[in-house]
């Protein structure tokens, strides 16, 4: 029952032959193009013009102003309203903690 079954000697495959049958018709690409010419130098970018490169007016300023202070009021709205939901949550958590002392330490006392 334990013994390795041997195909009989016509079935057998001859010791030079393979099983699977060779593959032909199949052109892979190239693993790699470091075999092909070199691509061709990128072209010099032409100097940039000299002179400051933004203009302020006395409007633009102001605009700038605003949108800098807008932002700041709405980040710091953000960051204070989540201050507040961490400072609660901890605080009712905290309160919960002490009920459940409480609770748990009333039997002892009885």
């Amino acid at each position: 029952m334990f013994t390795p079954k041997i195909p009989p000697p016509d079935t057998a495959p001859a010791a030079g032959m393979s099983l699977v049958p060779p593959l032909t018709g199949l052109v892979h690409p190239p693993a790699c193009t470091c075999h092909q010419a070199p691509p061709a130098p990128a072209p010099v970018p032409a100097a940039p013009p000299t002179g400051p490169a933004v203009q302020f007016t006395p409007g633009s300023l102001l605009v700038a102003a605003a949108g800098g202070t807008a932002v700041v009021l709405v980040v710091g709205t953000v960051l204070v309203s989540m201050l507040l939901a961490t400072a609660i949550t901890a605080a009712s958590v905290a309160i919960c903690a002490v009920v459940l002392r409480s609770l748990l330490n009333r039997p002892n006392n009885r």
